[in-house]
């Protein structure tokens, strides 16, 4: 049992959800709740040590069922008080992990036959990175590639947001040159999400091998992408403003790629 706060279990732990630094210096990160942590385990990834609060458990659920027993995981029961001070979030159902990194890399990934394929060049806000990839378990993509990264792919808010999508959609980061050159061996069409010289989204043939292709919202993708593009795409901007978030952008264009999918199988 762990009562204080104080504890050096308790600070280590603190350490890797708040410091990037840390978790590259430890190769661990931080899971938190019952259904993240069953999505991470399931893509084979290692409990290095689980933080439990039985008084926060759901019905039916106990320290025997939350893990497989040939894990070699280090068990610590918390106080409820200890467990507000490690939790970001209070509907966890009273479980934090600490987790082992898994390095994931371009020559990993398993393509299935028309892979359809999302590329975020220099996105930022970790949150944003989640919603995409939500969006990206929902369309069924085969993978999600981070280039030139500005947040790192295990920080606590990216996991949250992406309620473990992160752990179910192979996500990779690279640098752009890495990710360019991959999909062209590969013969996967790269479509560029820009205003300039442009077609409209649904004007654009997404049922071949499709890598879609975004940036940030405020600078948008480097001439390194534009050039590399086979076609450039663009959502109709109706109103005043000529962006939407990078995150509602991937929805659309990803189910987009679906339609054209599904109508192409009847």
């Amino acid at each position: 049992m762990i009562s204080s706060i104080q504890n050096p279990k308790v600070k280590r732990l603190v350490a890797l959800q708040q410091k990037s630094a840390e978790r590259r210096k430890e190769q661990m990160f931080v899971v938190e709740g019952m259904r993240e942590l069953g999505h991470c385990l399931e893509a084979g990834f290692q409990i290095d040590t689980l933080f439990f609060c039985p008084s926060l458990f759901t019905e039916g659920t106990t320290i025997e069922n939350l893990l497989p027993h040939s894990t070699n995981t280090r068990y610590f029961e918390v106080t409820p008080e200890v467990y507000a001070k490690i939790a970001y979030r209070g509907t966890t159902e009273g479980v934090v992990a600490e987790v082992k990194e898994k390095h994931r890399s371009l020559a990993s990934l398993k393509l299935k036959d028309n892979p359809l394929v999302i590329v975020l060049e220099s996105v930022e806000k970790p949150g944003n990175l989640g919603a995409v990839l939500r969006s990206a378990d929902a369309a069924a993509a085969d993978a999600v590639i981070v280039c030139d990264p500005l947040t790192d792919l295990f920080n606590p808010n990216l996991i949250r947001s992406s309620i473990g999508a992160i752990f179910t959609v192979p996500t990779i980061a690279c640098t752009s040159a890495e990710c360019i050159s991959f999909l062209k061996e590969h013969h996967i069409r790269i479509l560029t999400a820009q205003l300039q010289d442009s077609q409209l989204y649904y004007h654009t043939d997404m049922c071949a091998a499709t890598a879609i292709v975004m940036g940030t919202e405020s600078t948008g993708l480097t001439q390194q992408w534009r050039s590399a593009a086979d076609a450039h795409i663009r959502i109709p901007m109706l109103g005043q403003l000529d962006s939407l978030n990078v995150s509602v952008s991937a929805a659309i264009l990803l189910f987009e790629a679906v339609r054209q999918r599904k109508e192409s199988e009847k």
